[in-house]
């Protein structure tokens, strides 16, 4: 693969899922899209976006995460779905099917 190829499957950002309560709704998992490349950033950009709307899960329930990275986004793929870099766009939390092919 040469490096033109490398970089244009590089992750730029991430779709995250964060388990939150939120809006007086049980516990649930909530959809972000990050335009961090940094794995472990988009995950604490989007713990934080969540953090302003409701509690966080601390700990796994019935066998999920609370905080997931999902699927890492090319800059092409980015641009098709209009998310800038550094941007974080609440993706709500209906699986967010678009954003996950």
């Amino acid at each position: 693969m040469s490096d033109s190829e490398s970089v244009k499957t590089a992750p730029a950002g991430w779709v995250i899922g964060v388990l939150l309560a939120a809006d007086g709704l049980p516990m649930q998992r909530h959809y972000f899209a990050v335009g961090h490349a940094d794995r472990a950033k988009a995950e604490w950009t989007a713990v934080d976006r969540a953090l302003a709307r409701g509690e966080v899960a601390a700990s796994p329930m019935n066998g999920a995460e609370p905080v997931q990275a999902l699927k890492a986004l090319t800059r092409a793929r980015m641009s098709t779905l209009g998310l800038a870099p550094g941007e974080v766009r609440e993706l709500g939390w209906r699986s967010p099917r678009r954003w996950l092919t």
